[in-house]
């Protein structure tokens, strides 16, 4: 037993000397002690200093609960005082409010409905365009309908006031200043009655968006200006001076109907409803038709011209028709009447291909655009049922755009087919022409040939 307590100490008097600093020399047993010893007392300096401060912090914690709970008594005897006193004020302002109604009598029914019609007058002030110009004006009805209090006299007369005042602003024509939200401040505003208003330099029609949800009121141009004659009376109106008399537009909805020029579509607009098979027809079909048509139609009447050219001359040429044929002429002059004939009508099926050339293509687009917008109309007849088959028929505008890509397509498919069924008309024609112009020379050419031969 001794033995093994000798090899514990020693084994510990290892460690410790393997973990003292090189300045500390322990050389025996004895200073090993004397070191462990002062390791301990230091240890539990420590321990003491920690224990003395945390029993500090936990005095102060004890001092400031104390106090928090002091303070809550406090606060909710308050609370109960304050409660006791708005309990009284509340029966006492219900009791005068009794003695209120009862000395009102019948009057307290009249100044109710002074109330609630203020109240519904200043809704149709604060959604009038002349409160644009007169910001304040329906200050005074708001303070009416929401007081309890009885309304004075000059109250009173401000309802009918007002009244009179929105009446006289139907017949006037006001310009003046104020913010625009999206131009600026200072902004000169022509007021045509309450129906509608335009702004002075340039004539751009504004929408007046009445206060909702404590949210000022403001006014803003329209994000799509309407055209032709709304337009047209609304620059009249800006440009004159003063003292003429111009037609001026009114919009007797109040907004409205030109808030209805938003949702019309513009020709571009109407384009991109038309979808893909849309812009097939616009974009390639109907340009391509076109640009065939002209190069066709100049092309023949260059041919046109350079017929009647050689019918006039007698020498002939290879570069036109006429020209060619009376060569084919000159070579089988040898013939007789009948192989003449048909010399010369061989020579005409030969030239008609060339002069026929590109009307086939051109028939072609003219043919396939209309089928093109039947095509277009079924598939956005299949984009309406499909919303109609999911959410049903309640809402209109599910199925708006399939209508559209149905309609616009096929009105696009028209557009196209019409003017390219025109060119095809006029350029067979001139091809016509130029034939009969052709087989009308060839048969004077064969009718020469068989004179001369008899002379």
């Amino acid at each position: 037993m001794n033995k093994f307590v000798k090899t514990a100490a020693l084994a510990m008097g290892g460690a410790m000397l393997m973990s003292t600093p090189a300045s500390a020399q322990i050389t025996s047993i004895n200073d090993l002690l004397a070191q462990v010893r002062q390791d301990a007392q230091q240890a539990e300096q420590e321990n003491r200093t920690r224990i003395s401060d945390f029993e500090s912090v936990a005095s102060q914690q004890s001092q400031k609960l104390n106090a928090a709970k002091s303070e809550l008594a406090t606060l909710e005897r308050k609370a109960q005082t304050v409660q006791r006193t708005f309990d009284s004020n509340d029966g006492r302002i219900a009791s005068l409010e009794g003695q209120l109604k009862t000395a009102q009598g019948e009057f307290g029914e009249v100044f109710g409905l002074a109330r609630t019609k203020a109240g519904e007058f200043k809704v149709l002030l604060d959604s009038s365009i002349v409160t644009a110009q007169k910001p304040t004006r329906s200050n005074v009805l708001g303070k009416i309908a929401g007081s309890k209090a009885l309304p004075s006299t000059d109250d009173l007369n401000q309802i009918w006031m007002l009244m009179l005042e929105e009446i006289e602003a139907q017949r006037e024509v006001v310009t003046f200043k104020t913010d625009v939200a999206n131009m600026g401040e200072g902004v000169e505003i022509t007021r045509i009655g309450a129906f509608n208003a335009f702004t002075e330099n340039g004539a751009e029609f504004v929408r007046y968006v009445a206060p909702k949800d404590g949210k000022e009121a403001f006014l803003t141009t329209l994000p799509k200006q309407p055209r032709g004659v709304p337009a047209k009376a609304a620059s009249a109106v800006a440009g004159a001076g003063a003292g003429t008399m111009v037609a001026a537009p009114i919009d007797p909805t109040r907004g409205e109907l030109l808030k209805s020029f938003e949702r019309v579509p513009n020709t571009w607009e109407r384009i991109q409803q038309g979808g893909f098979i849309g812009y097939i027809i616009v974009f390639f079909l109907l340009p391509v038709g076109v640009l065939i048509g002209l190069i066709q139609i100049l092309r023949l009447l260059a041919v046109s011209g350079s017929v009647r050219k050689q019918s006039r001359s007698a020498q002939a040429s290879s570069k036109n028709p006429l020209g060619r044929i009376m060569l084919a002429a000159d070579e089988a002059s040898g013939a007789d009447g009948e192989t003449l004939e048909l010399k010369m009508d061989e020579a005409i099926l030969r030239e008609s291909p060339k002069l026929e050339f590109g009307l086939g293509l051109l028939k072609l687009f003219a043919g396939i655009a209309p089928l093109f917008g039947l095509l277009g109309t079924v598939t956005g007849m299949i984009k309406t049922f499909q919303p109609m088959m999911i959410y049903g028929t309640g809402d209109p505008q599910l199925m708006a755009g399939g209508i559209s890509e149905a309609l616009v397509t096929t009105m696009l498919g028209l557009i196209a087919a019409i003017p390219l069924l025109i060119l095809h008309s006029f350029c067979s024609s001139l091809a016509r022409g130029v034939q009969n112009t052709l087989e009308e020379q060839s048969a004077g050419i064969v009718a020469r040939k068989i004179e001369d031969r008899r002379v």
